[in-house]
């Protein structure tokens, strides 16, 4: 399952807002997650592999959950992405 944000947040996806996603996919042990944005794809279970991507207000970003508890994870990560002000859906 993946969902698509436009980042909204005028300091991109730094490191506090990173954390909490990496936290929250962390949580679902069954469950891979995965971010994906400029070409690249890196595991939601880590803080540097998030921080890599560079994610500046205005890029896009797509959350990606693979596995047992994937409609749940992607659920958690996007209610990070909009209560966190980082970025909205986009379609």
């Amino acid at each position: 399952m993946q969902t698509t944000f436009r980042i909204i947040d005028e300091d991109g996806i730094h490191a506090r807002p990173a954390t909490a996603l990496v936290n929250t996919a962390t949580k679902f042990k069954g469950t891979e997650a995965f971010a994906e944005a400029k070409g690249k794809k890196v595991t939601l279970k880590s803080i540097l592999g998030v921080l890599s991507l560079g994610l500046e207000a205005g890029d896009t970003l797509t959350l990606i959950t693979e596995g047992s508890e994937e409609a749940e994870a992607l659920s958690a990560l996007q209610e990070i992405m909009v209560k966190e002000g980082l970025g909205e859906v986009h379609e």
